[in-house]
């Protein structure tokens, strides 16, 4: 065996500590980077919970990346350990809307995380209950072990109906809870998503309203120092975290992906055995984020739903913009062409509609219904989110 060929290598340790750039990690608060102002705004609206009043219910709105979900966390987290000094008990449930996107699932997760099934004796199985038993229990778990229940909803403009609003933020007002009081902060990168509302909706949900700006480029530098001792020190060259943040800057201001691509540059000076993160990595890594992001859910897609993402693709190249929005019958024409070049048969418009409505629904595309002017009605505009390039590529990826 001593001569077998040693798989992972001789390496070069590039990481110290990884987990600081992983999306799932909530840094200390020091490390929370331009979002003073954000974080002192949300902990005055659940201020009242940590003294065992009801919260403001909060809408917070802002593009991917500008730290909506980290300071909700954050602070909903200070906030539990507040209330302790005020012998109240907080307790937090987090709920991603894109997993957990029916009523019953949402209703379940948030049972599940605010359970503790040896000291409730209740059980709230994955399934196998009714939406309404699923609340049933988690107003009683809610009622006899916390004061105040705080439900971060991220992404919740993928939530398929908006019955779980209406439930949460009238618990109290409809007498499902007695003993306790609950509080709502709704996290959307949809500025408009409030206008989708039912107005009973609307007036007991969105009581404040915050909305994050995307962060600059000085901004994306600090967060990023800020967690550079995930690598070893010497490691990282001096023009590597000022690459990054411009990249990320130019794109929206995109936290998120900024983090990303410096984990992406390091693992492939690992892999490459490389003694330093360089610039050249920064560049490898930004194709490998963009591709591998929208390659996973375009892998995940059906034939003529990559078909219809092509021809968008196409269309928003040959318009020169690549903000530039296409309507449906433009992308329909297309797409039934490309259908023609892979010798497959089309399919009808409305079904074509549907692929639309699904592919923005995943965050793919966005969409925005326009009016034609008197007598010629509605029309749809779709824009891509991502670069037609970087669309086309996931694409062929995929196949």
């Amino acid at each position: 065996m001593s001569d077998s060929v040693d798989y992972f290598g001789s390496g070069n340790e590039i990481f110290q500590n990884k987990e600081l750039l992983q999306v799932s990690h909530l840094p200390d608060g020091d490390r929370i980077i331009g979002r003073e102002d954000e974080l002192t705004n949300l902990a005055n609206a659940i201020k009242p919970a940590t003294r065992g009043n009801t919260p403001n219910n909060v809408l917070v709105y802002g593009k991917t990346g500008t730290g909506k979900s980290l300071c909700s966390k954050f602070i909903t987290n200070q906030a539990i350990d507040r209330a302790a000094n005020n012998d109240i008990t907080i307790g937090v449930a987090y709920v991603d809307c894109l997993q957990d996107s029916t009523e019953t699932q949402a209703v379940q997760s948030i049972g599940h995380q605010l359970n503790r099934p040896t000291e409730t004796n209740v059980s709230i199985p994955h399934s196998g209950l009714s939406t309404s038993e699923y609340y049933r229990r988690l107003w009683q778990i809610v009622d006899h072990w916390y004061d105040v229940a705080l439900i971060i909803l991220d992404e919740v403009d993928k939530i398929e109906d908006d019955d779980i609003l209406m439930q949460l933020s009238r618990a109290v007002e409809s007498g499902k809870l007695t003993e306790s009081t609950v509080g709502v902060i709704g996290i959307s990168n949809k500025v408009r998503y409030k206008d989708s509302l039912d107005e009973r909706i609307k007036s007991s949900l969105c009581e404040r309203e915050y909305v994050f700006s995307p962060y600059d480029a000085t901004q994306i530098q600090e967060i990023l120092r800020s967690r550079s001792d995930a690598f070893h020190e010497g490691v990282l060259e001096e023009g590597v975290i000022p690459r990054v943040s411009a990249l990320a800057a130019r794109e929206h201001g995109d936290a998120r992906k900024a983090i990303d691509i410096l984990r992406f540059a390091g693992e492939i000076a690992e892999e490459n055995d490389y003694e330093t993160v360089t610039e050249a990595c920064v560049d490898q890594a930004h194709e490998r984020e963009e591709t591998s992001r929208l390659a996973e859910l375009i892998s995940k897609s059906p034939s003529h739903a990559k078909l219809v993402l092509e021809a968008m693709a196409f269309l928003t190249q040959q318009k020169g913009d690549s903000d530039a929005p296409v309507t449906t019958n433009e992308v329909y024409d297309l797409y039934k062409r490309l259908c023609e070049r892979d010798e497959s048969d089309h399919l009808k418009l409305r079904r074509v509609r549907d692929i639309l409505s699904e592919l923005e629904f995943l965050s793919i595309i966005e969409q925005e219904r326009k009016w034609a002017g008197k007598g010629k009605g509605n029309y749809m505009e779709n824009r891509l989110i991502d670069d037609p390039e970087v669309i086309i590529a996931a694409c062929n990826e995929s196949d």
